[in-house]
């Protein structure tokens, strides 16, 4: 009898799309945990290990990055033919498993593989997610919850490098590894038993389109929709700062302001958990506000949002006050977020149903291969080659001449919006 009930009780959970959302971001969050907490350990790693910046960066971005985006796409093929709930489970036991192996680390090759082997796990994550939220919201609600799903993203990077730091400053970096690994390992079943399959394209005109397409089809679909490529690069060139940033501010306010280990994570998680939670609900209220009318809106909101992004970290970065840089970082984080809700939602809408998981990867591909790849390592080599002319302050002037991404980003997506009305589908 109490079995009986047991299934009763995760049924009526399954069913309820609030508690879906809600364990989505859950693991989403576990996601970003495991992602960014390398960022604030950088600073004791790189003394233990007696790593450089470059290094540094090739941990922090392109080990995480080689597999993550390579991997993506097959396994979203696979997501648009089987369960997309089990495939999230496999992934979050993989990259917490990979997380805690972080913390076994001798030397930089060690921990290089590790860290591919996180994003292996990861690859499987946030793309089924994007599916499975689509089929469980209709369209006219799809931008806020995508933007509620992306809370994952500031929440978890805010417990990375908050509780990263606390550790690193009590104990030891490696158990702060070993305790986040652990912990999303424990959620794992709790995920697979509570979440239930949707029906594909439920919501959408055509839903009885059921068969997955090929992986040609989808591409020659995605070929004819000049938005999707721009708001694709241009995302990724947003995304080149905003990881940068993700990874190496902590490093950057102990060395350029004198602040502690500990001091440097409350400091920047306070500045990602409010200025990431209010963005990232303004771009998903504004898309779904104003993109009903004009779908030309889910590209504009970003770019507006990233032309003031670029001053207001300029700002924060030069200011010798840690007042006033607070204040221009945390606005600065919450437009820079802005995009997520409007871009990832329209993604979705470029495709039909069938292949939304498969798009979305190709879509995290590029975002994340240039985003991830590219931005932190990028930064790192800067750092390393001003090191000589400004000491302390490299890191500094290397951040700073990366904040013009921000507007490369903006001209993209302005161009996106031209194309978005024609290439979406109704």
């Amino acid at each position: 009898m109490n079995l009986t009930r047991a299934r009763q009780s995760l049924a009526g959970l399954s069913g309820n799309r609030g508690y879906v959302l809600f364990i989505l971001v859950v693991v989403y969050t576990f996601n970003f945990i495991d992602r960014q907490i390398i960022g604030i350990l950088a600073v004791p790693i790189k003394a233990d290990l007696m790593l450089s910046d470059t290094q540094l960066g090739l941990m922090g971005g392109l080990a995480f990055a080689l597999f993550y985006t390579g991997l993506g796409i097959p396994i979203a093929m696979l997501a648009d033919r089987s369960s997309r709930s089990w495939i999230i489970t496999v992934a979050l036991v993989l990259w917490s498993a990979m997380t805690a192996a972080c913390g076994l680390a001798q030397n930089f090759w060690q921990i290089f593989l590790a860290r591919v082997g996180v994003g292996v796990g990861e690859a499987g994550g946030v793309a089924p997610s994007y599916s499975l939220i689509s089929d469980y919201f209709p369209p006219n609600q799809r931008a806020r919850a995508l933007s509620i799903f992306s809370f994952g993203i500031p929440i978890g990077s805010t417990l990375g490098i908050v509780a990263g730091g606390f550790i690193a400053s009590t104990m030891d970096w490696r158990v702060a590894f070993f305790v986040v690994g652990a912990a999303g390992i424990l959620i794992a079943p709790i995920f697979r038993l509570t979440i239930k399959e949707p029906v594909r394209g439920r919501f959408d005109r055509d839903s009885q389109v059921r068969s997955p397409a090929n992986l040609g089809e989808i591409l020659r679909t995605l070929a004819g929709k000049k938005s999707f490529w721009l708001m694709s690069v241009g995302s990724a060139f947003s995304s080149m700062m905003g990881y940068a940033m993700f990874f190496w501010l902590p490093s950057f306010f102990v060395r350029s302001y004198g602040i502690t280990l500990l001091d440097a994570s409350l400091f920047y998680g306070a500045i990602i958990l409010v200025g990431g939670l209010a963005g990232i609900w303004m771009g998903g209220w504004a898309a779904d506000r104003f993109g009903q009318k004009n779908r030309a809106a889910y590209a504009y909101v970003p770019a507006i949002a990233f032309v003031a992004t670029a001053p207001l970290y300029a700002i924060g970065v030069l200011s010798p006050s840690l007042a006033l840089t607070f204040l221009a970082m945390l606005i600065a984080t919450a437009l820079g977020l802005v995009w997520l809700g409007p871009v990832i939602a329209a993604i979705q809408h470029l495709v039909k149903a069938n292949m939304r998981t498969t798009a979305s990867a190709v879509f995290l591909f590029i975002n994340n291969l240039i985003g991830i790849g590219v931005g932190t390592v990028v930064i790192g080599m800067l750092s390393d080659g001003l090191q000589g002319r400004y000491g302390n302050d490299a890191l500094k002037y290397s951040i700073l001449a990366g904040t013009s991404l921000y507007l490369v980003a903006a001209g993209l997506l302005a161009l996106a919006a031209r194309w978005l009305p024609g290439d979406w589908e109704e």
